[in-house]
């Protein structure tokens, strides 16, 4: 019997999932482009993970999500998370990003700043790549240098991140180029 758990929602955006232990969430997961693919991350990510119906607490988080996703403004700062075994500069990351108000943004060199220094700001990028939880952590909100949309690991890429951010009303100074 496993402690792991995760559940499938319906969104503004799409189907989403959260999945969680006893100790809080430790994963949600963006639009992919159907049910099966999602439930395939899922138990790529938490192989032990069964499906299952909400805990009252992680069905009150779900209901924020969507909520947030339906663009009523919502930070989710204390929803609890179980962030066992992500590396400390990744939780640190993480807190910051948490800290970012729905409807605005901070850049990757912001983030190293309040790390240490702005040579951090790659680690950081890649920390936020590898964030189990986004829109709980909301690593939308962070931003490339000049206030450009950067890179975005959830499926959609930058598109997803435009469309999440323009349902919070941020502005995001966005001009397409061959790089993007």
């Amino acid at each position: 019997m496993t402690d792991q758990h995760f559940a499938l929602f319906d969104t503004k955006i799409g189907l989403c999932a959260v999945a969680w232990s006893p100790r809080g969430i430790n994963g949600t997961q963006l639009p992919m482009g159907g049910e099966q693919k999602i439930r395939t991350r899922i138990s790529q990510r938490h192989a032990d993970a069964s499906e299952a119906e909400p805990t009252p607490e992680v069905q009150q988080a779900i209901d924020r999500i969507v909520k947030l996703l339906a663009g009523e403004p919502d930070d989710l700062t204390d929803i609890e998370l179980d962030l066992e075994g992500v590396p400390d500069f990744n939780r640190g990351v993480y807190e910051i990003a948490r800290a970012i108000p729905p409807g605005k943004t901070i850049t990757y060199g912001d983030i190293a700043k309040q790390l240490g220094g702005v040579q951090l700001s790659r680690d950081v990028g890649q920390a936020l790549g590898r964030n189990p939880c986004p829109i709980v952590v909301p690593c939308h909100r962070v931003l490339a240098a000049g206030n450009k949309p950067g890179g975005f690991s959830a499926n959609g890429g930058v598109v997803t991140k435009l469309k999440m951010l323009e349902i919070e009303g941020a502005l995001v100074n966005h001009t397409p180029s061959l790089f993007d």
